[in-house]
């Protein structure tokens, strides 16, 4: 009860459309972040001491509308108890759930997506909550800044106006665009990382590989940036499908969860 911080693990896979495995992605980050040095050297911190909590992941077997609900739920009673939640997926799906728990808690709400994909499709096979389909949701329950994005078909060109996106190609040229991504958030921001924001040669454990992207420190100290001039009420780390010949994402993936609540508790 004491924790302030409270890691939600959702393994939830059921719209996945190209690698499998996402739904692993929970149990191999928990297994990881053992193996972690508590001590964040960059900062000179121990988060850990402010309580990080692990609670029960939260399962649905049935239809996406179904595992949202189960997430908001879930996420609006941690709110509720003045807790700072981190979800865990899972594909990304399980930031639907999310982001309309933090729109209903919080006002003036903004979310940031770091992401190789825009996410932006009505719909997608036969779902709109199928994991392409994310942000155009997110965007019926709040503004959205789009970063590291490389990959977008025609009919989401059309919707981008809809939000700010900051192309992955832009932000290799050109490093002032990321101080130009955190004046478009709002006072609250929420962040959903889809780990295949980061170039495949960090992070191949993704279940849509995307080359280009950004690397690990250009990231992390773009989100440190974020935490320091904005509101961060809390997030996400979706996608990863891990792999049994290479742990090394894995091991990524918790130090990045790890280094973003060091930043986010300084």
């Amino acid at each position: 009860a004491a924790s302030k911080i409270i890691v939600v693990p959702v393994p939830y896979d059921e719209t996945s459309t190209w690698v499998k495995g996402s739904d692993k992605g929970p149990e191999a980050v928990m297994e990881a972040s053992v193996n972690l040095e508590f001590y964040d050297a960059e900062t000179g911190t121990e988060v850990h001491k402010k309580g990080i909590h692990t609670i029960e992941p939260v399962i649905a077997h049935g239809s996406p509308e179904e595992l949202v609900e189960k997430v908001r739920l879930t996420i609006g009673s941690l709110l509720s108890d003045g807790k700072f939640p981190v979800v865990v997926g899972g594909n990304h799906t399980v930031s639907i759930g999310a982001v309309k728990a933090f729109s209903e808690h919080y006002g003036e709400l903004s979310v940031l997506q770091l992401d190789a994909h825009s996410d932006l499709r009505d719909e997608y096979n036969g779902s709109r909550y199928n994991h392409a389909c994310v942000m155009a949701r997110v965007l019926e329950l709040a503004p959205a800044v789009q970063v590291g994005i490389r990959s977008m078909s025609a009919e989401e060109v059309d919707l981008a106006s809809k939000s700010r996106i900051f192309y992955a190609h832009d932000l290799y040229y050109n490093k002032e665009l990321y101080r130009e991504a955190i004046a478009s958030l709002t006072r609250n921001v929420y962040i959903t990382i889809d780990l295949d924001v980061f170039d495949p040669s960090l992070m191949p454990s993704t279940g849509t590989p995307e080359p280009g992207g950004p690397a690990y420190y250009e990231v992390m100290h773009f989100l440190r940036d974020v935490m320091r001039q904005k509101n961060v009420v809390g997030f996400d780390v979706v996608e990863l499908c891990p792999s049994e010949s290479n742990k090394t994402p894995d091991f990524v993936a918790a130090r990045i969860i790890y280094q973003l609540l060091t930043y986010r508790f300084l």
